[in-house]
């Protein structure tokens, strides 16, 4: 029979401020003075339960933090071959064989949004091209006490069926309310029907500021598109790309795309047609940006990591280890 004392009440039917206080209570008790959880239990009268799920609310509103510094060394044999071979930092997530792979996007995420937790200091302008893998780096972002960060979206996200306001948005407003940083968006759509259209808008002056802040950007987030992948990019799932677009790039070779901008695997992209009507920023734009993080989950996207590599468009990479073995499986000799 269980001694546990039972909760006069729930404390997670508290309001927030007040959860937010028996959080930190519990938080510091735990992380801090090293009290077990049967000690808190007993000093709070709640379960067990429930001081787990005050520590994990404490993760999640950034009441505290855990981080591990990251290293530009490299740890492993492959993080070493990439990095010689690419001149990237290189962050290899090993799982094992069967992780599924909601999973690996999960783990790699979380440790990409870590990574990112680093390298964020004062005034740094952030650009955020959207996709399946920022969306999940977002949930994963701590709090930071930075000042005048500033979310730049990179890659314009409206098509036939949406306006892409609700999916980017949500993505800048996780980062910002943790960094308390401003959101500089893009509504345009991820592919005009003619060149002729964009080059139009890109005159105009509400567009042009965004350009202008996308040009300043100290740092980008980007994952890669992938034209088949095991958890398909929205790019390609989501009707931005007709059928008959579709079977006329893997006609041209194009495996998959950066920040909306397709791309083959040997990183060649300025001679596909489509790309005069993409929206986000090209491999050259993006090459000026200083620090340029690129995060990958899934061996099906080996051939479009491939085209960044070798595009020069990444500074540092966060995959995990099943597509980092099958990018060096393409290259070595």
């Amino acid at each position: 029979m269980s001694t546990e004392t039972q909760p006069a009440e729930d404390p997670f039917s508290e309001p927030s401020a007040s959860k937010d206080e028996l959080a930190r209570s519990a938080a510091f008790a735990y992380y801090v003075q090293g009290q077990t959880m049967e000690a808190i239990r007993r000093r709070m009268g709640v379960s067990r339960s429930t001081v787990s799920r005050l520590l994990s609310y404490a993760r999640q509103r950034g009441i505290v933090t855990i981080s591990v510094q990251t290293s530009n060394t490299p740890h492993t044999r492959l993080e070493r071959q990439l990095q010689e071979r690419f001149g990237v930092n290189v962050h290899i997530v090993e799982l094992p064989p069967d992780t599924t792979q909601n999973r690996i996007l999960e783990t790699v995420a979380k440790t990409a949004a870590q990574m990112l937790g680093q390298l964020v200091q004062d005034g740094e302008i952030v650009g955020i091209a959207w996709g399946n893998t920022t969306t999940e780096m977002a949930v994963h972002i701590t709090k930071k006490d930075v000042d005048n960060v500033t979310l730049v979206q990179l890659n314009g996200a409206a098509s036939t069926d949406t306006s892409g306001i609700a999916h980017v948005g949500g993505i800048l407003a996780r980062m910002a309310y943790q960094w308390k940083a401003n959101i500089v968006q893009f509504p345009v759509p991820a592919f005009f029907d003619n060149p002729e259209t964009k080059e139009a808008l890109w005159r105009e002056g509400a567009v042009q500021r965004v350009l202008n802040w996308q040009e300043r950007c100290t740092i980008a987030v980007f994952s890669v598109g992938a034209l088949r992948a095991e958890i398909p990019s929205h790019v390609y799932s989501a009707g931005y790309l007709t059928h008959s677009e579709l079977n006329k790039l893997a006609l041209d070779k194009v495996v998959g795309d950066v920040c909306t901008v397709l791309i083959r695997p040997d990183g060649s992209w300025s001679d596909i047609s489509l790309n005069k009507r993409a929206t986000g920023p090209s491999p050259e734009q993006l090459r000026r940006i200083p620090r340029r993080l690129c995060v990958v989950a899934g061996k099906a996207k080996a051939p479009s990591l491939l085209g960044a590599l070798n595009a020069g468009v990444v500074t540092d990479l966060v995959c995990d280890k099943a597509v980092a073995e099958k990018v060096w499986a393409l290259v070595k000799p």
